[in-house]
């Protein structure tokens, strides 16, 4: 009997050890297949493998918009573009411009391709690519308007879009000033007859005079900017990759067609 109990011993322990190891094995596969292939395909160059996040507004005529359903605009055929020759795909998304530099940061975005203006201070939030194309501010009236410089701002309504360096220099001059998602929709305001002046990027003024809204552009430019393709701090890979794409492009003569398409002129260069 004593032999017995202790065969049974035996052979129940033996069984645990066995099932104990499978349980072991299993948790090991499991664990090393998570490993290969991390939440999201993230990649150390773009936060979703294979795929290229990058933002804009999507109310910044010419440079990004809807028109038929579709996002399009030269802003988003550059996207499309650096993701095609980076051999990723395109993956352009819409924010309020305000929130897009922050969206890098966070890596919520890959990269902003939304017009902005390099300074100092968004230099300390993101990295930038090699400036795209070159504009500056402008203020913009109605056709009987008068203010023409910036010291004539004060005591008037000027309307921006949120988060630009437009806003920044309009609060040196005056504190009334109506904010906007949209320098288009600020402009269309102004036609309205709302507010008395717009500061805006004097092409994204030119264009919209060229569609029809009947406004001016009053006075001389207020500066001459240099736009850039925003990634997150420390992303060196995708920053060097973008800036071979640019050159690419610029060489081939890629910019200077879809440039013309939107703007009948090469904006990469002083008008």
């Amino acid at each position: 009997m004593k032999k017995n109990m202790g065969f049974l011993a035996t052979l129940l322990l033996t069984t645990s050890l066995l099932v104990a190891g499978c349980g072991q094995a299993t948790t090991s596969s499991g664990s090393t297949g998570g490993a290969s292939a991390p939440a999201g395909n993230a990649s150390s160059m773009t936060k979703e493998s294979g795929v290229f996040t990058f933002a804009a507004s999507g109310e910044y005529q010419p440079f990004s918009y809807f028109k038929d359903g579709q996002l399009t605009g030269f802003d988003i055929e550059i996207g499309n573009e650096i993701a095609k020759r980076l051999n990723l795909q395109a993956k352009p998304v819409t924010s309020p411009f305000s929130g897009i530099i922050a969206g890098v940061k966070e890596g919520r975005y890959d990269a902003a391709i939304a017009s902005h203006a390099i300074t100092e201070e968004r230099k300390q939030q993101v990295d930038f690519a090699d400036p795209y194309y070159l504009s500056g501010g402008q203020l913009f009236t109605r056709p009987d308007g008068t203010i023409s410089t910036l010291d004539g701002l004060k005591g008037k309504e000027v309307a921006v879009a949120l988060g630009t360096t437009h806003e920044k220099m309009a609060r040196e001059y005056t504190d009334n000033i109506k904010t906007y998602d949209s320098d288009v929709t600020a402009l269309r305001a102004l036609e309205q007859g709302k507010h008395d002046v717009v500061i805006t990027d004097s092409v994204v003024g030119e264009i919209a005079i060229q569609q029809g809204l009947k406004i001016k552009k009053s006075g001389a430019a207020l500066t001459e900017v240099q736009h850039g393709i925003a990634v997150r701090k420390g992303n060196t890979e995708l920053l060097t990759k973008i800036n071979e794409v640019l050159k690419q492009i610029h060489e081939d003569g890629t910019y200077l067609k879809l440039s013309e398409k939107y703007f009948n002129r090469d904006i990469s260069k002083k008008d």
